[in-house]
């Protein structure tokens, strides 16, 4: 019973479901994201450079062996388009988080600084008084 006990108290902490949460809407987020690339951000890209396609960019290793309409061999291809996409993907992604997070920070309440603690009596103020005090004693 304590093993649950211990795994209830660590589930229900604040940063676990933060992090929950997190994933969440970071998953939702990124299927945001991508749909904006692929279909508005990339169409103009292709509309802009005369129908150019990342993703059919590729250097093919060996060719499909066909048989008539049926394949024998697929083709072997390395599909370094596609990566290219993928990574302009990351880089709209994260310049979008940043700006969420941007967005998300300059709207934090700006935090008050602290009270200052009051301050004491200078240094010539504490001589002052122990020169009084011993001229009384």
């Amino acid at each position: 019973m304590g093993l649950f006990k211990e795994f209830k108290e660590f589930a229900v902490k604040g940063n676990v479901m933060d992090m929950a949460i997190g994933v969440v809407i970071g998953g939702a987020f990124g299927k945001i994201v991508t749909s904006l690339v692929s279909d508005i951000i990339m169409p103009l890209i292709g509309a802009a450079t005369g129908g150019l396609n990342f993703t059919e960019w590729k250097w093919v290793i060996r060719e499909a062996v066909m048989e008539g309409e049926n394949v024998v061999k697929p083709e072997l291809a390395l599909t370094w388009g596609n990566f290219i996409q993928v990574i302009f993907d990351f880089l709209i992604i994260a310049f979008c988080i940043f700006l969420v997070v941007k967005g998300l920070n300059s709207l934090k309440k700006k935090e008050e600084p602290a009270p200052e603690a009051p301050k004491g009596p200078s240094q010539e103020e504490l001589l002052t008084e122990i020169r009084d005090l011993l001229k009384n004693k």
